[in-house]
């Protein structure tokens, strides 16, 4: 409470003495004044000075979750990208008591206050926080940089908003922030704001994956879809049918469960949650390469097959193995492109139809619902392709959640059913359409054609969609890269800020700072303007204007 009173006089006293810029909508851009901060925050006020960060800023620490290691370790991660040009950073706090140096910072600390000491991490998790940066001076009672949030996780968004607000100056060779004094107030619009990646189509090996990760939390990205298998490729350990990853292209081409631990560990030392998929019963042939009884027949090898009790004892066995790994409350069972056919022309499975009197679009329904059912006996909330709720909406467990990619208002029909819904349009959301550009990604809204206000709180957030067909290692994050973040701003940002005025001076001229920040990370994203995504640049230039 005595720290929000602080909040509240430091925020005056920034109003009151400075002629500062304040602004819930877009950012005014000027060429000579960085920093441009993407996704855009709620809420901010700037001023005209220019700070000088110390290379030995320190952390200090309050509240009851302040002294979490998630919040050290994030520190640690950001000042060694804020500080990658101070080779002796470690020394130079050393240094300047040693000989007596005058050099004096205006920023010397990084106060992080966290009031709530639970590191769970779960949909919904408050992510908001207030990030101050001023020197002090007789107007200003606080001379450092602080982050309040309630939360690990909301501190980990001001610290990705702090580090966007560093940028080193070659000049003076130290770190600097413009347009200080800095008070920002921010909270996501969307609490499920997703990336899906494909691991059956390509193998992505552990060290990419992480990068992907790594690069989801600069842009406030919370929800790593893994789509672990597919028809193609079943890569996963499961041990209880260790069978199953004989499916995978190779040997060398594989997960174990102490990789899928891993990887989720390292997620959430960034704020992302991981959700896994299984796609059935169709994009299941792999799974029959370990288990053949789990196919129709040597020539009808999906769907899988739903006659045999085996099929659901498998379904129950993976995703009993993958409940000691995922802890995140939705696991997503697919139910997309399901062609039954194949079904009605093998004998065993049309005598089972006939027996129950199905049409095989009943037994897709069968199989939907049971796997649904085995997924809520584990304490998971199941996710299904749009196709489910096409096909029988009204028999889906009310706890669904839809996810949308093929019709344009399916989370329109969903959330006026009482579903759950995840927006993934593919016209402008699935990142291999190569030749969807930035601005189409950026304008496409979620809530469009959603008016009541309780329907669009159904619609939990969206998801831009990296399937793997004709993207590996070598080519994947200039595939996911810029185009996410544009999409990435729609989900965080306010509905007002990013809508409108003119796109190309509100948001091109951060995307391009945002695309190049990437760059200076180690992340490979692709030239803004390509109408080609993912292709390098036509000809030489900067890359704040490629």
């Amino acid at each position: 409470m005595a720290f929000n009173l602080l909040l509240l006089l430091y925020s005056l006293l920034i109003l009151l003495s400075l002629s500062s810029t304040s602004s819930s909508s877009p950012l005014t851009i000027h060429q000579d004044s960085p920093p441009y901060l993407w996704p855009l925050p709620a809420e901010f006020t700037s001023g005209k000075e220019t700070l000088s960060v110390d290379p030995a800023l320190s952390l200090t620490v309050a509240g009851n979750g302040g002294g979490s290691p998630i919040v050290r370790a994030a520190f640690d991660r950001y000042t060694g990208m804020i500080f990658k040009h101070a080779y002796n950073r470690a020394s130079s706090l050393l240094s300047r008591i040693r000989f007596l140096s005058t050099v004096e910072y205006d920023i010397t600390s990084l106060n992080i206050i966290v009031h709530s000491d639970s590191e769970e991490l779960q949909l919904g998790v408050e992510e908001s926080y207030s990030l101050m940066v001023s020197k002090k001076n007789e107007q200003s009672i606080v001379g450092a940089a602080t982050i309040e949030a309630n939360t690990v996780y909301g501190a980990l968004r001001g610290l990705e908003t702090f580090s966007q607000l560093c940028a080193f100056d070659y000049l003076t060779k130290t770190v600097q922030i413009y347009k200080a004094p800095w008070f920002i107030q921010d909270k996501p619009r969307f609490k499920y704001r997703g990336l899906l990646i494909d691991t059956s189509r390509h193998y992505l090996p552990i060290d990419v994956i992480k990068q992907i990760i790594e690069s989801m939390s600069f842009a406030k990205l919370n929800v790593l879809h893994w789509h672990i298998v597919d028809e193609e490729s079943f890569p996963f350990e499961t041990p209880t049918y260790p069978n199953l990853w004989k499916g995978a292209y190779s040997k060398w081409e594989r997960y174990t469960v102490e990789d899928a631990s891993e990887i989720v560990r390292f997620a959430k030392m960034r704020g992302i949650n991981v959700m896994a998929e299984l796609d059935v019963p169709g994009h299941a042939e792999s799974w029959g390469t370990g288990y053949p009884d789990l196919w129709p027949s040597p020539t009808c090898r999906e769907p899988l097959d739903v006659t045999k009790n085996f099929t659901f004892d498998v379904i129950s066995g993976i995703l009993s193995d993958m409940r000691k790994i995922f802890p995140f409350e939705f696991f997503h069972l697919g139910g997309d492109e399901v062609n039954t056919d194949c079904w009605k022309n093998t004998t065993h499975i049309k005598e089972w139809l006939q027996g129950r009197n199905f049409t095989s679009k009943d037994a897709y329904k069968y199989f939907v619902l049971r796997a649904q059912q085995i997924a809520i006996s584990k304490n998971w909330t199941p996710v299904n392709w749009e196709e489910t709720f096409s096909s029988f909406g009204k028999d889906l467990d009310p706890r669904t959640v839809v996810q949308n990619w093929l019709v344009s208002d399916i989370c329109q029909k969903a959330v006026a059913k009482g579903f759950r819904c995840i927006f993934s349009n593919q016209g402008y959301w699935y990142l291999d359409h190569l030749d969807v550009p930035w601005d189409q990604v950026y304008n496409t809204e979620p809530l469009n054609g959603i008016h009541d206000p309780s329907q669009q709180k159904l619609v939990i957030g969206g998801e831009v969609c990296m399937w793997g067909e004709t993207a590996d290692t070598s080519v994947v994050l200039q595939t996911i890269w810029p185009r996410a973040a544009a999409a990435a701003e729609r989900m965080w940002s306010t509905r007002e800020a990013v809508s409108k005025g003119n796109i190309t001076l509100t948001a091109l001229p951060r995307l391009h700072y945002f695309r190049c920040l990437l760059n200076n990370r180690g992340v490979p994203a692709a030239p803004v303007g390509n109408w080609y995504a993912r292709r390098p640049p036509s000809g030489p230039g900067s890359c704040y204007a490629q």
